[in-house]
C-alpha cells in the first residue's frame, strides 16, 4: 500500500542516489589525475575500474581524460556495465563478475588485473577507481589457497554477524591482491586510487579490501576474527594463516612499505555525499531534515530500536531524518533478504500501531542481500496489515527472510543497478 508519505521517502532516497553518483567525484578529481600525470614526468596513463560503481568511475574518467589514457579495464558486477561503452582508441575491456561470494568470472577478472598492473614502470601512472563490491570482483586467492576456500570463508564470514571491517581483514590475508599487494605489484610505478567508500569512517584500507591502500591488520588479526565468530576454516586457509602468524608468509604491506612512496588514495564519493543529497531534497519538499549519523552500525534490531527512538523523540512535523551506515545480520535461517529489509522489518515491529512515522531503508546500490530489491519501506501499519493477511512478521524475522516478506506484505523499494556504492540509507519522515 502506496501512501504520500511513502511517495516523499522513495523522492528523497532517489534524492540520495543522485547526490552520491560517483561520475562526478571522479572528474573532481580528474583534474588532479592530468596534473600529477604531466608534473611526474609520466608518459603513459592506463586505468582500472572495479567495483560496483566502476563504470560510472570509467564512464568519467574517460570524458576527462581520455585522450591521455593508453589503457583500461573495467571489472563490475553482472548487469552494472549495461549502458557503458569504451571511448579509447583501444577500448578498455570490460568483465562482470559475482557478488557478494567470488566466482570462476571474478578470478579471470582478477588475472587480467594483474597483467595491467605487472609490467608497469616507473614511466607509467596507474589510475585505480575503486569501489565497493571490489573484494569478491576482483578474486585472486593466495598461493596454496582454492577459490572454492574463498567461496567457503566468504560465505560463512556473511552469514556470521561480522563487520565489513572484520569480513575484509580475512580477506586480505586469503588473496594476492588485495591489503595493498595491488600497490606492490604495481611498484614501481605511479598509483593514483579514486575511492568511493563504503564502509563507516572511510578508512581506504577498507574499501574493496584496500588493494592499494597500506594495511595495518595482521594474519593474527584474521585469525582472531574467525575465533571470534567460531568460523572453522578450510585446511587451506589455517595453514596459510598459522604460516603468517609463524613469519613464515610475508605480512601484507605495512605504512612503512617504499611500495607506497607514489602512491595517493583518495576518497571521492561517500556516504555523506549520498545523505547530503536527501538533506537538500527534504528541504526542498518543505520539511525540516536533520542528518542523524552517517555511521548506523551493528546489529540490525538494535539499530531499529535506536532509530524508532529518535523518530519519536521528534516534536515538530513534518520532518526528515536522514542517516546512513551499514548494519549486520547474524544469520540463522534459510530465508532471502538484507540488512536494510530486515531493519525494516524490526523497525515495524517497534513502531506496530503508531501514526506519523514511516522509514524507508535502503542500499544505494540498488541490491540487498543479493536480491532485486534495495531495501523496503514501512510503517506503524505495515505489521498489523500483514498480519491481517496471515502473515507473520515474527516469524518470518526468524527465518530472515524479509524479502519474502515483504514481496507478500509490500514495501519492497526497487531501483535496479545504480551505479554507486555508498553503504545504506534511511529515510524517516514524520508526519
Amino acid at each position: 500500500m502506496t501512501t504520500e508519505t511513502h511517495k516523499i521517502a522513495e523522492d528523497i532516497f532517489r534524492a540520495a542516489l543522485k547526490g552520491a553518483d560517483p561520475f562526478a567525484g571522479t572528474v573532481r578529481y580528474s583534474a588532479l589525475v592530468l596534473d600529477s600525470f604531466v608534473s611526474g614526468g609520466y608518459e603513459k596513463l592506463s586505468y582500472l575500474a572495479f567495483g560496483k560503481a566502476a563504470p560510472r568511475m570509467a564512464q568519467a574518467l574517460e570524458a576527462t581524460a581520455g585522450d591521455t589514457l593508453r589503457q583500461g579495464l573495467v571489472v563490475t558486477g553482472y548487469d552494472n556495465a549495461a549502458g557503458f561503452a569504451s571511448r579509447l582508441a583501444s577500448p578498455a575491456c570490460v568483465m562482470e563478475a559475482g557478488h557478494p561470494v567470488p566466482d570462476k568470472a571474478g578470478a579471470e577478472a582478477a588475472s587480467r588485473a594483474i597483467e595491467l598492473a605487472l609490467p608497469l614502470g616507473r614511466d607509467d601512472l596507474l589510475v585505480c577507481l575503486v569501489s565497493g563490491g571490489g573484494s569478491a570482483l576482483l578474486a585472486s586467492p593466495a598461493e596454496g589457497i582454492t577459490l572454492e576456500d574463498k567461496q567457503e570463508i566468504t560465505l560463512a564470514l556473511l552469514r556470521s554477524g561480522a563487520d565489513i571491517t572484520e569480513i575484509n581483514i580475512v580477506r586480505k590475508h586469503l588473496s594476492k591482491i588485495k591489503g595493498g599487494r595491488l600497490a606492490a605489484l604495481a611498484h614501481p610505478a605511479g598509483v593514483i586510487s579514486l575511492i568511493v567508500s563504503d564502509v563507516v569512517g572511510d578508512a581506504v584500507e577498507n574499501v574493496a579490501s584496500g588493494p592499494t591502500s597500506p594495511d595495518t591488520s595482521t594474519y593474527a588479526d584474521a585469525g582472531a576474527v574467525m575465533k571470534k565468530y567460531r568460523i572453522t576454516p578450510p585446511d587451506n586457509v589455517m595453514g596459510l594463516i598459522e604460516s603468517g602468524i609463524n613469519g613464515k608468509t610475508p605480512e601484507t604491506p605495512k605504512p612503512e612499505d617504499p611500495v607506497f612512496q607514489r602512491v595517493e588514495n583518495i576518497i571521492s564519493t561517500r556516504n555523506r555525499s549520498a545523505l547530503d543529497g536527501a538533506f537538500n531534497r527534504a528541504l526542498e519538499l518543505g520539511l525540516m531534515p536533520d542528518i542523524l549519523t552517517g555511521e548506523l552500525a551493528g546489529d540490525v534490531s538494535y539499530a531499529a530500536q535506536w532509530l524508532a527512538g529518535k523518530a519519536r523523540e521528534k516534536k515538530s512535523a513534518p520532518a526528515c531524518i536522514i542517516s546512513g551506515g551499514e548494519t549486520t545480520v547474524r544469520v540463522t535461517g534459510s530465508g532471502m533478504g538484507g540488512r536494510n529489509m530486515e531493519l525494516a522489518l524490526w523497525f515495524a515491529l517497534e513502531i506496530e500501531g503508531e501514526k506519523g512515522i514511516t522509514l524507508l531503508s535502503a542500499g544505494t546500490d540498488g541490491s540487498d542481500g543479493g536480491t532485486e530489491a534495495a531495501g523496503a519501506i514501512v510503517d506503524g501499519k505495515t505489521a498489523r496489515r500483514a498480519r491481517r493477511k496471515g502473515i507473520n512478521p515474527e516469524a518470518y524475522l526468524k527465518n530472515n527472510d524479509s524479502y519474502n516478506f515483504f514481496r507478500k506484505a509490500g514495501g519492497l523499494v526497487t531501483t535496479g543497478p545504480t551505479g554507486t556504492n555508498v553503504m545504506d540509507v534511511q529515510v524517516m519522515v514524520i508526519s
